[in-house]
């Protein structure tokens, strides 16, 4: 290791290091959950459910290491999934952005989480994989 790496690490600034500012960086991700709900501008978009996907990245409150292998001290990601659907599928939004914003607020509110990223994929385009948007929400700490 360089002595410019070397002191990157020291001052906290190579993300693969933990950090004390940071006191759980462990996280859980959910790769590609498929949910159902009314989203788009247009009009033939919003006659139905649609499916998209939902990728969910988030850090518990409490540390691995707290949580002495017992589930009930646990973020149960089962749990983080079926409240994903269900909060999606009540949802009639235009945009994928505001899905997105919206979701990661409810699970901020619903679980002992303290930072949640949300990715939503919608298959609109003929000629692209998927679109997507992305946000990251952290939890008011006061």
């Amino acid at each position: 290791m360089s002595d410019y790496d070397w002191r990157r690490r020291f001052r906290g600034e190579d993300s693969r290091v933990p950090n004390e500012s940071h006191p759980s960086p462990e996280e859980v991700h959910i790769e590609q959950l498929e949910v159902f709900t009314v989203i788009g501008v247009l009009e033939h978009e919003r006659k139905g459910l649609q499916r998209l996907t939902v990728s969910i990245s988030f850090r518990p409150n409490e540390r691995a290491q707290d949580l002495a292998d017992n589930i009930e001290k646990a973020v149960n990601y089962s749990a983080v999934a079926e409240e994903t659907k269900r909060f999606a599928r009540e949802q009639a939004v235009n945009l994928i952005e505001t899905l997105a914003d919206r979701l990661a607020a409810h699970l901020l509110k619903t679980f002992p989480i303290q930072k949640v990223t949300i990715e939503v994929r919608k298959f609109a385009l003929p000629d692209a994989k998927y679109v997507s948007a992305t946000v990251t929400r952290s939890a008011c700490i006061s």
